[in-house]
């Protein structure tokens, strides 16, 4: 039975920068809200300060837009090297319309331009693109947290990011990111609380967790890092690519 669950913002992050260790920023934050880690503690990362700490946010200037980019741009009025990006990063266009272009990315993720974004950019007239592999961004932080707190104690680290949804208003947070928790939690085959069995309940429960944390994070308050503390979650060596639906069983591609 799962009990109480606690959702904590952490202050004081710093502006990140390339090369920018996220482990420690992390531990110099908790430090000085007086917030120590604690065993099973879950740490929800905004993949924003992930791309700028690995070198990915990139200056529109040195962006040559093809020909194609430039005429997808003049038809949406868009900047014709925001969308050579959105390009780059796509390894397959699902549909563009109404401005937006629907992707599917390198990681096999399916969201509107790639998920490049020009919000939230450190710098002016430039655009951050997604980490090149998060659950390797992700795995790095919780490694390095480990080794600072010990081996008697395990976290789990979930990268998140907002995205539009199917036949629904409103973004919601993902994750497109993890280590250290089993992402999927699978209810099928186990009698619910009257008696039947249950038989389609698969809950992405790292994606509830990145949802939850976003509660606290928001859009303009600045908290990039949330720790989710008291959620009994079973760790595994699986990772956010077992959240990404098998083609053969879409229905929608």
């Amino acid at each position: 039975m799962q009990g109480e669950i606690r959702i904590i913002p952490i202050h004081h992050i710093p502006e990140i920068t390339q090369g920018d260790d996220l482990a420690d920023v992390i531990e110099v934050s908790l430090k000085k809200q007086q917030i120590p880690l604690q065993d099973h503690d879950i740490i929800v990362v905004t993949q924003k300060i992930v791309s700028k700490a690995e070198g990915r946010e990139i200056d529109l200037s040195i962006v040559q837009p093809s020909s194609f980019a430039q005429e997808i741009a003049k038809k949406h009025k868009k900047d014709s090297r925001y969308i050579e990006l959105i390009l780059q990063e796509t390894k397959r266009i699902v549909r563009m319309d109404h401005g937006v272009i629907i992707s599917e990315t390198h990681h096999g993720f399916i969201c509107a331009n790639a998920g490049v974004d020009e919000s939230n950019a450190g710098k002016k007239n430039s655009a951050i693109l997604l980490p090149i592999h998060p659950d390797e961004s992700a795995k790095k932080i919780n490694e390095a947290l480990q080794k600072k707190k010990g081996s008697d104690i395990r976290f789990a680290v979930i990268i998140s990011d907002t995205w539009g949804r199917p036949w629904r208003e409103g973004q919601v947070n993902f994750a497109i990111g993890s280590n250290g928790i089993d992402v999927l939690v699978d209810y099928r085959g186990q009698n619910d609380s009257q008696g039947f069995i249950l038989q389609a309940s698969l809950i992405a429960i790292a994606d509830e967790l990145a949802s939850a944390a976003e509660l606290v994070m928001g859009k303009t308050e600045g908290v990039p890092v949330v720790i989710v503390r008291g959620y009994k979650f079973n760790t595994s060596t699986n990772n956010s690519k077992m959240l990404l639906r098998d083609p053969r069983k879409d229905m929608f591609r």
